[in-house]
């Protein structure tokens, strides 16, 4: 059995770049709201998701939909 990842940030659906680039920018607006409201706990937390996601969607990310890999022939 294989394990899958909570937050799978591989999946095909962030393979369009606008989803990527849409997801960041929710993270770094709300980073910027602690900033101006001063909330260090929700400020660390959002910039610190921020980062990961810049990371992992555009540093990390392969944007090539995963390979089917068809199944063994079933031997005689």
């Amino acid at each position: 059995m294989s394990r899958r990842p909570l937050v799978d940030l591989q999946h095909p659906w962030f393979i369009p770049l606008w989803r990527r680039v849409a997801v960041t920018a929710v993270c770094a607006f709300w980073t910027m709201m602690e900033v101006f409201i001063g909330g260090p706990f929700w400020l660390i937390l959002f910039g610190g998701l921020t980062a990961f996601c810049v990371y992992s969607f555009f540093f990390a990310f392969d944007p090539r939909p995963p390979d089917v890999v068809p199944p063994e022939d079933p031997k005689p």
